[in-house]
């Protein structure tokens, strides 16, 4: 393997790749990324075995070849070159030599025949998304997704595509976030599929970093590929059947209080203070034109704090987990929002007071 590229393509790409990369001891092969020259290109390639990454960059090819190589060593290594043009070349089997303006350094590497093969999608449906939209929906539900592997089907984001319109939902079952989404192209597919939330959230930060307007899609039924810009994402999917979640959504609140999410967020954080050995715990009542957020007495005190509202509301009080009522506040930003009620044994729900595309759930505390 011989070849030169630019150093700005071929650290982006290995920034990008070194997402999937493992921390697997055991495999030491999953350390390193793949390498890969052939027809003219660069691909660089990792793999955790759940999921993989993917980016091909232009090159110059001279011979083509591949080897892997550490990706922390290569990844430290490459964005201190300040030369516009980067050389790589095999020595022997198993060294990759890195040649740049007064630079020439050598790094131990694995041969490539030890690293997995990358999955291939068959029997793929393909339809495209726009991938800014997208990216933002992805990182206001997957927050919400469980972290507790003995209910896999809630480690995942529920992805529901049917025609013009997705719904992306996740839950821990103690919230629930979910974004709909319509679109000005008909996607031509009806289908649903639960993505990994480790896999949608780095694929929304690929997003972030892409100029590309439109993310291709290739579903199968244990599947999926992500294609934009040159970066491919394949990720195994779920098996099992998400919650019917739509039983808990609560069809209308008895109670509806109107306020700066900022403000409602800040408040709630100066309690959170008192309540952290308490589980989170608080009381939020509303009556007239107040919204009150209490704490129980702990070993570290009491707080209170009361904030006035724009209209008057009805009355109604309930107890929540007080972090999962800021992580929503936090994605929903500086705009009003509306927080509904109806008693302490009933779900609460959280919408942006000019939207009702993005709906969030919590579950009540005993009181």
């Amino acid at each position: 393997m011989k070849l030169s590229c630019s150093q700005n393509d071929l650290s982006s790409a290995l920034s990008v790749v070194n997402r999937a990369v493992s921390q697997n001891n055991t495999l030491p092969v999953l350390n390193n990324i793949l390498l890969r020259a052939e027809k003219g290109r660069l691909s660089l390639s990792s793999t955790n075995l759940e999921i993989a990454i993917n980016a091909t960059i232009e090159a110059n090819i001279k011979t083509e070849g591949s080897i892997t190589v550490p990706a922390k060593t290569i990844n430290s290594y490459v964005p201190l070159l300040k030369d516009e043009s980067v050389g790589l070349s095999l020595k022997g089997e198993t060294t990759l030599e890195i040649e740049s303006l007064g630079s020439d350094t050598k790094m131990k590497g694995i041969p490539s025949e030890e690293f997995p093969s990358l999955p291939k999608i068959e029997g793929a449906q393909s339809f495209f998304l726009p991938a800014a939209a997208l990216k933002d929906a992805i990182e206001q539900v997957a927050f919400s997704a469980s972290t507790n592997i003995s209910r896999p089907v809630l480690t995942g984001v529920l992805w529901k595509i049917d025609g013009d319109k997705m719904r992306l939902v996740a839950t821990d079952s103690y919230r629930l976030s979910e974004k709909t989404l319509v679109f000005e192209k008909d996607t031509g597919v009806k289908m649903e599929m639960i993505v990994p939330s480790r896999t949608t959230q780095e694929l929304a930060k690929i997003l972030a970093g892409s100029e590309e307007k439109e993310l291709e899609v290739l579903a199968s039924k244990n599947q999926v590929m992500f294609k934009i810009g040159g970066i491919e994402v394949i990720s195994r999917l779920i098996d099992g059947n998400y919650p019917d979640y739509e039983k808990i959504l609560p069809e209308s609140s008895k109670v509806v209080a109107n306020l700066k999410a900022d403000d409602f967020a800040l408040a709630l954080k100066k309690v959170l203070v008192i309540v952290k050995e308490n589980n989170n715990s608080v009381r939020i009542r509303v009556s007239g034109d107040k919204l009150m957020i209490l704490s129980d007495e702990t070993q570290v005190g009491e707080g209170n704090v009361e904030l006035a509202l724009g209209s008057k509301s009805g009355e109604a009080e309930v107890a929540l987990n007080a972090q999962y009522l800021v992580d929503v506040l936090g994605h929903i930003g500086g705009a009003e929002v509306n927080f509904g009620l109806n008693d302490g044994l009933s779900p609460v729900m959280v919408v942006p007071a000019t939207s009702e595309d993005y709906v969030h759930i919590i579950m009540p505390l005993k009181i």
